[in-house]
C-alpha cells in the first residue's frame, strides 16, 4: 500500500512538473514596452508636460487593472528637445533598447523624422498630436497609426464652420514649419470657398519670443480676425498681442490655439477665443466619462485637451496589442488596420488605407466652466465628414 502511494505521488509530481513550464509560459507573457518621446525641453516643452502626464496616467491605470492581455506595461521616456534630429535620436535609443511601441511627439517635423525609420528600428509609432497631412499621405507608413485629427480632417470641419465665422478679411500668423504651413493653406482655402480673403500671411520661426514685428504688421492690416497656428510661440504671441493692443480689438481664431496649457499661461487674454479642439471633458461617451472621473479622482482637476489625446493614443495602442496577441510592432499595427476600437470619442475605426483613426471633430470657445477657464465645445461635426484617404498613401 505504501509502495503504491509512493508511486502515485511520484507520477502526480511528474505530471505537475510537466505542466509547470506551460503554466509559467502562460503567466510570463512579454511586457508591453512603450517608448514615450516628447518635449521636455525646447519650444514645445509647455505642451509636452501634458503629453507626459496623459501617457503616464494611461499606463498607470492599465497596470492597476492588471495590464493588458496578461501583460505588464513598462514605460521609458526620452526628450525630443522639440526638434527632429533630437527626436529621431531619442526614439531610436528607446526602440533599440526594446521600448519599440513609440508615442508622444508634438511637432509634425519630429513625427516625420521618427516615422521614416520605423522598419529599420523594428518599431511602431502612435501619433497623438501631430497633424501634418504628409504623415498619412506620401510619407505614410504601415507601422504608423494616427489617433488624432489630421490637417485634412480639420479643413473639412473648418470649411463648414467658416460659413458662420464673422468677417470677410483675415490674417494668418503661423509657425514656420510643415504643420504651420499646412494650417495656413487649409484656412486660406476654407475662406476662399466662402468668397472671403486672407490679405496677409506671416510665418514665425520656431523659438520666436519677440512678436512685436508681426503684431505691428497685423495691426496695420486692419483685418476682421487673425487665424493663429503657432503652438510653440502661442503663449508669447497671445500675451504680447494683448499688451500691444492688437487684441481684443482684432479677434483671434485658431488651429490648436484653444489648448489648456496656453489658456492657463495667458489668463483672461484667451477668454472668448474660438477654434478647433482635439479633446475636451465635454465629449459625451462612456470612455470619456470614465477617463474624466478617474483623472479627477487622482489629480483633483479636469484633464487637458493634450492629456486626453495622449491617453487616447495609449488606449488604441493597447487594444492593438490585445488584438494581435503580441507586442511585436508590425503585428500590433497590422491588427489595428481596419479595426473598430474603443476611444474617448466612442467606438471608432482605424482606416485601413492609411491607419488614420476616423473620429468626430469639434469647435470650442474659451469660457468659464466648472470654475475654470477652458475650451468648451460649441459645435460638433461627425466623423462622416472626414475626407477619403489620400491616393498618395501606399502601404
Amino acid at each position: 500500500m505504501l509502495r503504491k502511494s509512493a508511486t502515485s505521488l511520484l507520477l502526480a509530481g511528474t505530471a505537475l512538473a510537466a505542466l509547470a513550464p506551460l503554466h509559467a509560459a502562460a503567466q510570463a507573457k512579454d511586457p508591453v514596452k512603450i517608448g514615450l518621446v516628447s518635449s521636455k525641453s525646447g519650444a514645445f516643452s509647455s505642451m509636452g508636460v501634458d503629453v507626459f502626464s496623459g501617457v503616464r496616467f494611461a499606463v498607470e491605470e492599465a497596470n492597476a487593472k492588471g495590464g493588458v492581455d496578461g501583460r505588464k506595461i513598462v514605460l521609458a521616456e526620452g526628450d525630443d528637445e522639440s526638434n527632429p534630429e533630437a527626436g529621431r535620436r531619442a526614439a531610436e535609443k528607446l526602440a533599440r533598447e526594446g521600448h519599440n511601441l513609440l508615442i508622444g511627439p508634438i511637432a509634425s517635423s519630429v513625427s516625420l523624422a521618427v516615422s521614416g525609420n520605423l522598419a529599420r528600428w523594428d518599431a511602431a509609432f502612435f501619433g497623438t498630436i501631430s497633424k501634418a497631412d504628409k504623415l498619412t499621405t506620401d510619407a505614410c507608413n504601415a507601422r504608423f497609426v494616427r489617433t488624432n485629427h489630421s490637417d485634412a480632417m480639420d479643413l473639412a470641419m473648418i470649411s463648414l464652420w467658416a460659413k458662420n465665422v464673422p468677417g470677410n478679411n483675415f490674417a494668418i500668423l503661423a509657425a514656420d514649419y510643415v504643420w504651420g504651413h499646412d494650417s495656413a493653406k487649409s484656412f486660406e482655402a476654407a475662406m476662399a470657398s466662402q468668397g472671403k480673403k486672407v490679405s496677409i500671411k506671416l510665418f514665425a520661426p520656431l523659438g520666436t519670443k519677440d512678436y512685436a514685428p508681426y503684431i505691428q504688421q497685423l495691426k496695420a492690416a486692419n483685418v476682421d480676425a487673425i487665424w493663429v497656428a503657432d503652438v510653440s510661440g502661442g503663449i508669447a504671441f497671445v500675451k504680447q498681442a494683448a499688451d500691444f493692443g492688437l487684441t481684443p480689438k482684432t479677434p483671434l481664431i485658431g488651429h490648436a490655439l484653444v489648448s489648456n496649457f496656453l489658456i492657463n499661461a495667458t489668463g483672461k487674454a484667451m477668454e472668448g477665443v474660438p477654434g478647433n479642439v482635439g479633446y475636451t471633458p465635454d465629449i459625451d461617451s462612456p470612455g470619456s466619462k470614465s477617463f474624466v472621473n478617474a483623472f479627477k479622482a487622482k489629480h483633483n482637476r479636469l484633464p487637458s485637451d493634450t492629456e486626453g489625446q495622449a491617453y487616447n493614443g495609449v488606449m488604441v495602442m493597447l487594444q492593438g496589442v490585445k488584438l494581435a496577441n503580441s507586442v511585436q510592432p508590425e503585428a500590433v499595427t497590422k491588427a489595428l488596420r481596419g479595426a473598430q476600437v474603443d476611444t474617448l470619442y466612442g467606438k471608432m475605426t482605424v482606416r485601413a488605407a492609411d491607419n488614420q483613426l476616423v473620429i468626430p471633430n469639434y469647435v470650442a470657445r474659451v469660457k468659464m466652466a466648472e470654475g475654470v477657464l477652458r475650451p468648451v465645445i460649441e459645435q460638433s461635426y461627425p466623423e462622416t465628414i472626414t475626407p477619403a484617404a489620400s491616393p498618395l498613401c501606399k502601404m
